[in-house]
């Protein structure tokens, strides 16, 4: 009897410990701890969150597989999709006045990171990123990370990334027998020698418009080794900077087309896709614009490179387009984490690449099926850009547009034949008082 006993105990002791492992093993951490949505039932059965996104395909990614979400959790998610100018003024009424919606909402790091911070209107995310290491945040790239946190704090959660790249006519650098640029001296020599504009084809074209040309001036700036600030002081008008707003303005002036002085992206776009330039430089993000029979000329022709390295080496800027921010006043900041962490997570992005969105994770840019849904030619490009680039395009100011129209008109005036010197020792000082009165208040 006293046998029988003790088997029945160690049967019973190993039946609990065989249950505590399979515990284990099947999600049995708390749901607050590791936030491991679809492990432990429907952990947010009966909560809602609002999220307000831009059009976008990240965005058309999202809601299409919002329904297998929402079956894993239990979360209902009520997904807004507005155009941009709409997504800010929604966002711009919504947070000044304190509301809690919406939990989650898509932000343009660059324009509006430090301003939504300073405000307090979204909360710091540095907590939530490290809490389950499935989620693996040391995958995404660190400028597209540098392009998402303020003072410091992650603000923002990278959803589709940016790069300035070199766009070109291959047939006509074949034709001509001129290799692929790789700096940007070689650059200047190819411009020269495809220039053609009694044949309708002008050596380059890039942004001419006063405040949309900073982004794409910024790779010239950075490639020389200079930048708009550092260390709380403008530098626009270095050694290193004049040399890049000259390369600029330059290119432009001497081998551009008419009227680039109006050109902000589509229209310069829309000369390189008539096959009426050589040479274009712009976000990577556009490429299927030049791709696409119903707006392109030169569909099988347009061949993708590296930005061109400059005294300082190839520092194109590698940006985070779009990000997804959580709302400081949210009453279900938990349920928003859980959404954040799987529209950002790998599955997702991949799914958002496989439809030509570029996202911020390394490990989806190195799988095969990540990549698939860009042009062959295109890939290295951009996954080089990523290891090199910058994480900002444009002025680290909250008055970033003010900033811009400072800077850009120093590309105005070397457009209309004035002295780039004098013009940035000027825009400087209207620069840092800019950076002054931030600091003051």
């Amino acid at each position: 009897m006293r046998i029988r006993c003790i088997q029945w105990t160690t049967l019973f002791v190993c039946i609990m410990l065989m249950a505590s492992t399979l515990a284990g093993c099947f999600g049995g951490h708390d749901q607050d701890s590791d936030n491991s949505f679809g492990k432990n039932g429907k952990p947010y059965t009966g909560t809602s969150i609002t999220a307000y996104m831009g059009v976008s395909p990240a965005a058309d990614v999202i809601r299409s597989m919002l329904p297998e979400f929402e079956s894993q959790t239990g979360l209902k998610v009520n997904l807004q999709i507005l155009a941009n100018e709409q997504l800010s003024q929604k966002l711009s009424v919504q947070l000044t006045a304190g509301s809690s919606n919406p939990d989650v909402f898509m932000i343009r790091p660059l324009e509006e990171v430090k301003l939504f911070h300073k405000n307090g209107w979204v909360q710091p995310l540095d907590e939530y990123v490290r809490r389950n290491p499935d989620y693996d945040f040391d995958d995404f790239s660190k400028s597209a990370i540098e392009s998402t946190t303020a003072d410091g704090k992650l603000i923002s959660v990278p959803l589709s990334t940016e790069q300035q790249i070199l766009y070109y006519r291959k047939d006509l650098l074949e034709q001509a027998g001129i290799p692929v640029p790789k700096t940007l001296d070689e650059l200047e020599e190819a411009v020269k020698k495809l220039h053609d504009p009694d044949n309708g084809v002008y050596g380059f074209v890039a942004r001419g418009q006063r405040n949309a040309l900073v982004t794409q001036l910024s790779s010239f700036l950075y490639s020389e080794g200079a930048d708009f600030q550092k260390d709380g002081k403008a530098t626009i008008n270095t050694p290193e900077a004049i040399k890049g707003i000259s390369r600029y303005a330059n290119l432009l002036k001497n081998y551009g087309p008419p009227g680039v002085l109006n050109m902000a992206w589509p229209q310069a776009m829309g000369v390189f896709a008539q096959g009426k330039a050589a040479f274009f430089t712009d976000a990577s993000a556009i490429y299927s614009s030049m791709l696409d029979p119903g707006t392109s000329k030169i569909v099988n022709k347009v061949g993708f490179a590296m930005f061109p390295a400059g005294q300082a080496g190839a520092k194109p800027f590698n940006i985070t387009a779009w990000g997804l921010a959580m709302n400081s006043a949210s009453a279900n900041k938990e349920a928003a984490w859980t959404f954040i962490e799987w529209a950002t997570g790998k599955d997702l992005v991949l799914k958002s690449q496989q439809r030509g969105n570029p996202g911020a994770r390394n490990s989806v840019w190195n799988d095969p099926q990540g990549v698939s849904g860009f042009p062959e030619e295109y890939i290295p490009v951009i996954s080089e850009s990523i290891q090199v680039g910058v994480g900002h395009d444009r002025p680290q100011v909250i008055s970033v547009s003010e900033a811009r129209d400072i800077i850009g008109d120093i590309v105005i005036k070397g457009l209309l034949g004035e002295d780039i010197k004098d013009a940035a020792d000027k825009a400087n000082q209207a620069y840092q008082a800019i950076i002054d009165r931030e600091k003051a208040k």
